[in-house]
């Protein structure tokens, strides 16, 4: 099973913040990998990268000059192509449909999304049919599609947090 997420036209002097979010969620939610079109960012690459260093689990960052090459090739692996959207079929109502398929990737937008992509996906999922952000989007659809219990992952060779009310307890 894997679920990669490719983060369309990541720009540098201007998504930085958003595109680090797109892969801390990614990782954070059960997602195996990102990867970044738009502006090559070492920056942004070694930024995730050193959150699983530091936090463990076997998650990657990467960056790839062309989504199509990107698109293609996962479909050649048979994955099934799931673009993150407000427009689209509803998610809440097809997600069933998708969690029979254990490979996946996961796009989600920048800036103008090429209509090509809608051609490409399997699936075009609305997350509310409302403007929102995609992380929030990516988010949402890997919660429905886990169910929740990436909630409770556990991240092998990596800092552990207690939980607690009122203080911040590393194990």
């Amino acid at each position: 099973m894997m679920i990669a997420v490719l983060r369309l036209s990541h720009r540098k002097k201007r998504d930085k913040r958003i595109s680090t979010h797109a892969g801390l969620v990614s990782r954070a939610l059960g997602a195996d990998k990102i990867i970044y079109t738009g502006d090559e960012d070492n920056v942004l690459l070694n930024s995730v990268n050193n959150v699983v260093k530091h936090w463990g689990g076997k998650f990657t960052a990467e960056y790839s000059k062309h989504y199509e090459k990107i698109i293609n090739e996962y479909k050649k692996k048979k994955f099934l192509i799931v673009h993150l959207t407000m427009y689209g079929l509803k998610l809440e109502k097809e997600i069933r449909k998708i969690r029979k398929r254990k490979n996946i990737l996961v796009i989600i937008g920048g800036e103008k999304v090429p209509k090509e992509i809608y051609e490409l996906s399997d699936y075009n999922l609305s997350v509310t049919s409302q403007p929102h952000s995609e992380i929030a989007a990516l988010a949402l659809f890997l919660d429905y599609y886990y169910k929740g219990k990436e909630l409770s992952r556990k991240f092998p060779h990596g800092k552990r947090i207690k939980p607690d009310a009122k203080h911040k307890i590393f194990i």
